[in-house]
């Protein structure tokens, strides 16, 4: 079997959406359809509103890099979509929207769509069970998955896999993957079928991901055609053990990945592979309760109108988090910022601000300026400043629970 599949290192924005297209042009520009008029989708991983500096969810640059290039080979018709995690879309609280990826979408004059709200078709699950996943994707003339490299509870690791549980329609067909999960993730794989991956790994995350965890700056983008093959080079690269990834086991058990695949990711050459991530472990609680043996009997009590009225309350969410049951914080506070101030006697013209702005301002410039209608908000330019001259007016909100976990995790390593 013949593998398509390359891994970059980029950082800052300039430099991602310049090696990200020439490696796009040189290896993947024949897999795109003749049509310009094309239905293309791409579908990032927006898993709960911390931003993609957490390690949580997909980079905003890489987004405006892929969106460069598709509408510099001439394509119109393109939609970013995602079914944002269950929980936010439970408390009716829009992950796009927090992300800012809607206005990343505006300034590119491409369309956004929550695919918890598509048309569902239906597949086919483990054990004869039936789920719905968005048209959208089920028809798309080419879809790009955009994982975030992460490690995951449940599933082990999260990458091009795990990631497609987005596609799904709604709470009650996202329910439907914890039946059999690991085997209900290679049957989305099996039908979905993308037909290219590009994984964010610029930030990825270790520990208890998908959402807790703590994020590492590796600086890598991994493309490639093949994602049983980019999630076995995945857990190389992050030496984490295939044998304990769910989904790899299932699809090696069922003959979808064979001898050639672990020859072709023993032989690959991985330069500079970061240390051993951390791996996904929770509090004794989570532990126990999702232990195969006993995660059936939690799913009955999980999905019943009383536990989930509970759910809902503050006090029990708060436990939950607290034994690790509950990675997410449900917010239902937005954030308003009035204004992106500027202390120009406090920077070092360190550069952050302006390699991490995913739309290319002249940063800090246009913030001393105060020429910010391009801004889409993201404030990234924010969360890595390190002498703290750039700063937000307004109400937090739930971002507040960002900055408490994150903020001196992310001004340090970025």
């Amino acid at each position: 079997m013949s593998f398509r599949f390359n891994m970059i290192q980029a950082e800052g924005v300039a430099d991602i959406k310049y090696k990200l297209r020439h490696l796009l042009d040189d290896h993947y520009s024949s897999l795109l359809p003749d049509n310009r008029k094309a239905r293309i989708l791409l579908k990032p991983n927006l898993n709960a509103n911390m931003n993609a500096l957490t390690g949580n969810t997909t980079d905003l640059r890489l987004l405006a890099a892929v969106l460069e290039w598709l509408q510099g080979n001439g394509y119109e018709n393109i939609t970013i979509g995602e079914g944002t995690n269950s929980g936010f879309y439970r408390n009716q609280i829009s992950v796009i929207s927090r992300l800012k990826v809607d206005a990343l979408a505006q300034h590119y004059n491409v369309a956004m769509k929550d695919l918890n709200y598509s048309e569902p078709v239906m597949i086919n699950f483990e054990n004869g069970v039936q789920a719905g996943v968005a048209r959208d994707c089920m028809e798309a003339d080419f879809l790009i998955n955009m994982p975030k490299l992460k490690t995951h509870f449940e599933a082990g690791m999260s990458v091009c896999l795990k990631n497609l549980i987005g596609c799904l329609v709604g709470q009650d067909n996202k329910k439907k993957t914890h039946l059999s999960l690991a085997a209900n993730i290679v049957h989305l794989t099996e039908n979905i079928c993308p037909h290219l991956h590009i994984v964010d790994a610029l930030f990825a995350m270790e520990g208890l991901g998908p959402t807790k965890g703590t994020p590492v700056k590796t600086n890598r983008l991994l493309i490639g055609t093949n994602p049983y093959l980019i999630d076995l080079l995945a857990a190389r690269f992050i030496q984490a053990d295939r044998h304990k990834i769910p989904p790899l086991v299932v699809a090696e058990q069922r003959g979808i990945i064979g001898p050639s695949y672990h020859n072709f990711v023993t032989n690959f050459p991985l330069e500079s592979a970061p240390a051993s991530f951390a791996p996904p472990t929770a509090g004794p609680i989570a532990t126990f309760i999702h232990s195969p043996k006993r995660q059936k009997y939690f799913l009955a009590i999980r999905n019943t109108k009383v536990f989930n009225y509970l759910c809902n309350t503050k006090l029990v969410g708060h436990l939950l988090f607290l034994t690790d049951l509950r990675q997410d914080v449900f917010i239902d506070e937005e954030m308003i910022l009035d204004k992106i101030s500027f202390t120009p006697s406090l920077c070092t013209e360190c550069g952050r601000c302006k390699k991490y702005c995913p739309v290319d301002l002249e940063l800090p410039e246009t913030l001393e300026k105060g020429e910010m209608e391009n801004c889409i908000a993201c404030l990234y330019c924010f969360c890595v400043c390190p002498e703290q001259a750039i700063n937000i007016e307004g109400s937090l909100g739930f971002f507040k629970e960002q900055l408490q976990q994150y903020d001196a995790i992310i001004k340090d390593i970025a």
